[in-house]
């Protein structure tokens, strides 16, 4: 078997379950240069060629997510597809989640008052006052929204679900005045030129933006997704109902924020103060 034949076979199978552009894409490339590095045929991989090339990424300093999605890309083929019983007794290391610096609702300030144009401005609203994804916010259309209940309808989010989002009372304010000004009547509330704005066009917008808000910790979009749960979870709000703002399949993954969370933190009065 080819290595295009492998990579068609992949990329079929993955399309029919709906998967992602971006997983298609990594489970591809990992089975790609997995099978150049053997420089073999598919069906004689072995456990121990498998072992070598996760060892190999590994000592070229490749970090434990990006060995871990290595892993789950030829289990994919060889196991699950292929039904080659390979990769049971492989063990990667854990990724290593770090607690991002989240940025303040002062920082946040900052970067809607120095967007520079009002499109800019609602990019970093959405992404903050309704915890979407860059990629999400991307293709909003006008028809996701429903002004009048403060929600809006993300069609086919990460993982092919469908979930409500909420919209804040400054961003709809925001978002009547950009639809006045607005000379584009497409569906896409932020149209590139053909289709929506793409996503590196935004993550571009971000940086330029923290450039000018004088902020010095690293600012990204998921960024102010993390700051939208962050800040949620300081306010009170319960963890499960963010669970399910954030479309987290599994409320471990939310609770990642309670470690995130400082104020909450230092609102915790240690048992020596109580002697």
């Amino acid at each position: 078997m080819q290595v295009s034949e492998v990579k068609q076979k992949i990329e079929t199978e993955l399309k029919i379950q709906g998967k992602s552009p971006q997983t298609i894409k990594m489970y591809l490339y990992f089975n790609e240069k997995f099978l150049e590095f053997i420089n073999k045929d598919p069906m004689q991989v072995t456990t121990d060629n498998i072992k070598m090339f996760l060892a190999e990424l590994l000592s070229k300093g490749n970090d434990p997510g990006s060995v871990a999605l290595a892993r789950s890309s030829l289990k994919y083929f060889y196991d699950e597809m292929m039904e080659m019983n390979l990769m049971a007794k492989i063990k990667t290391p854990k990724k290593q989640r770090k607690i991002p610096d989240v940025l303040t609702k002062e920082e946040v300030f900052l970067l809607i008052d120095n967007a520079g144009s009002l499109r800019n401005k609602l990019l970093v609203e959405f992404m903050y006052a309704s915890g979407l994804r860059v990629s999400e916010c991307a293709k909003l259309k006008v028809q996701n929204l429903n002004l009048e209940d403060k929600t809006g309808l993300l069609k086919f989010g990460k993982g092919g679900k469908d979930r409500f989002f909420i919209l804040s009372d400054r961003l709809i304010k925001d978002l009547k005045e950009y639809f006045d000004k607005k000379l584009d009547d497409g569906t896409y509330i932020f149209p590139g030129t053909s289709g929506p704005l793409n996503v590196r066009s935004i993550q571009d917008v971000i940086k330029r933006i923290a450039k000018r808000s004088g902020i010095k910790k690293k600012v990204y979009c998921h960024g102010l997704r993390h700051a939208f749960a962050t800040h949620l979870l300081e306010s009170g709000t319960d963890i499960r109902l963010i669970q399910e703002l954030l479309a987290h399949s599994n409320l471990q993954t939310t609770q990642f924020y309670t470690q995130v969370s400082k104020k909450q933190l230092q609102g915790v009065r240690s048992p020596l103060d109580e002697i």
